[in-house]
């Protein structure tokens, strides 16, 4: 945005402190004019003469004084708002770099805290943020765009193949062409909801996290019934707000991972909720191979897998976590991942309540 020059911050508290001065120094002056004055006694030595002899004798001492003071106000004035504002020009210069793209550079202003040095740590602080979700952008719409290749190379080489084969099998063709393309539309529906997370774009409804785990378990017990895998839900009524449709997406999302990533056979997923100090608690785990913290850690990145998925046709595309993580992100809440001693996950998703009151008896615990 182009402004017209102006005064320098600077130059305007030099010119506010001198005047400051200037105004202070001549009020003295005249206060210390008017109580020579009343030395005088009317008719003794108080004529108009004797007030015209002192004023020409204390005129080019108060010009004198009012000079010092000037010159004084503005140099003192330049030195004192040039180290005032010293701080302001660092953040200054690490906001133009920032501008210029470079958010590795941090002000790290020492010294005890005041105003300068909060508003130099605040900003430190948003450049970290933001250097980290750049560089989260840019791994994600890296490995966006490996994935989103990958079945379009998968179908240009199956047409490539059959058009060279004269005894191609059309009906096999069509059913390959058919799963690659099933697998970009759920990938590109994935990235769609994510952005539609991150962007917050939804209107806020109340919500009972327990219903939403029962359908959830529901929906996907013919899933889990062929992979060997029980499903068991309990708790109480965990009331929240948000998107009735994003948050059941969250939750549908967290037991497919947890049917998906299990044991090949006898394996079990508990999903739970529960209200707790205002705060509605989701909570599924999973049996499963052992994870490590580190990898666990990793997880709820796109396109992530903890482990390589024991049934390809349910395989997804690497964005439940990350799409649960931004949902609950954009309900004001938190999804945490611990790895459980024995074997699998635990993934716990906190969301503001929007009621305090608990139903009067919780679910006890029933396989599905």
């Amino acid at each position: 945005m182009d402004r017209p020059p102006g005064l320098s911050v600077r130059l305007k508290l030099t010119l506010s402190y001198a005047g400051f001065l200037l105004l202070a120094g001549a009020v003295l002056l005249v206060a210390g004019y008017f109580s020579l004055s009343r030395g005088f006694h009317p008719g003794v030595v108080f004529t108009v003469r004797s007030h015209a002899d002192l004023l020409h004798s204390f005129a080019p001492i108060a010009a004198v004084v009012l000079g010092f003071l000037l010159a004084f106000g503005l140099l003192g004035g330049w030195i004192l708002a040039g180290h005032m504002l010293a701080p302001l020009t660092r953040i200054s210069d690490a906001t133009r770099m920032a501008a210029r793209g470079s958010l590795s550079h941090r002000i790290e202003m020492e010294g005890p805290s005041d105003e300068f040095r909060e508003l130099a740590d605040s900003f430190d602080a948003m450049l970290e943020r933001l250097e980290a979700h750049v560089g989260e952008q840019r791994r994600f719409a890296a490995n966006a765009s490996h994935e989103l290749r990958t079945p379009l190379a998968i179908t240009h080489t199956l047409l490539d193949v059959a058009r060279r084969d004269p005894d191609r099998d059309i009906d096999t063709l069509l059913d390959r062409l058919q799963i690659v393309n099933t697998r970009a539309i759920e990938l590109t529906e994935a990235l769609l909801l994510l952005s539609r997370a991150d962007q917050r774009a939804f209107t806020r409804e109340p919500v009972d996290l327990s219903l939403a785990a029962e359908e959830a378990a529901e929906t996907l017990l013919p899933l889990a019934e062929r992979q060997g895998v029980t499903i068991e839900t309990s708790g109480e009524v965990a009331p929240t707000s948000g998107s009735p449709a994003l948050l059941q997406q969250l939750t549908a999302n967290l037991v497919h991972n947890a049917i998906v990533h299990n044991l090949p056979e006898g394996g079990t997923v508990r999903v739970a909720t529960s209200c707790e100090a205002g705060t509605a608690v989701l909570t599924v785990e999973n049996t499963g191979a052992r994870l490590g913290p580190h990898l666990v850690a990793t997880l709820t990145e796109p396109f992530r897998r903890g482990t390589e998925r024991l049934h390809a046709d349910h395989a997804g595309v690497g964005l439940g976590l990350a799409i649960a993580q931004r949902i609950a992100e954009a309900h004001d809440g938190v999804l945490l991942l611990a790895p459980r001693p024995e074997g699998g996950l635990l993934v716990t998703v906190r969301l503001p309540s929007s009621s305090a009151e608990r139903a009067e008896a919780p679910r006890q615990a029933r396989p599905t």
